[in-house]
């Protein structure tokens, strides 16, 4: 006989101050052998500027499930409502963190 696992519920606060959450126009990510890490960002026409919103790190495996729920909303998301236009070209945005820059 097989044992049946109990299913565990886990439960999730929203903290208040997270709760409105941020505005993102743009994500860049970047990843090492054992992370990814996406950061948002907000950008506004003709600032020279934009700051990250947040950062979030992520496992390679977590990922790969954040990749799946994202395309399967997508999925569920456009059945509703209608495809969701590609921008054509996407423009290539310069970006600096601020830091030094780098030489050879």
């Amino acid at each position: 006989m097989a044992d049946k696992k109990e299913k565990k519920q886990v439960s999730i606060e929203l903290p208040e101050e997270l709760a409105q959450g941020f505005y993102s126009n743009l994500a860049v990510v970047n990843h090492s052998p054992t992370e990814f890490v996406v950061d948002f960002i907000s950008m506004m026409p003709g600032m020279p500027k934009a700051k990250v919103k947040s950062r979030v790190v992520l496992t390679p495996q977590h990922t790969k499930r954040l990749l799946k729920a994202l395309v399967d909303n997508l999925k569920k998301y456009e059945s509703q409502f209608g495809e969701i236009k590609d921008a054509g070209k996407q423009q290539q945005v310069p970006l600096n963190f601020g830091g030094p820059k780098a030489e050879a």
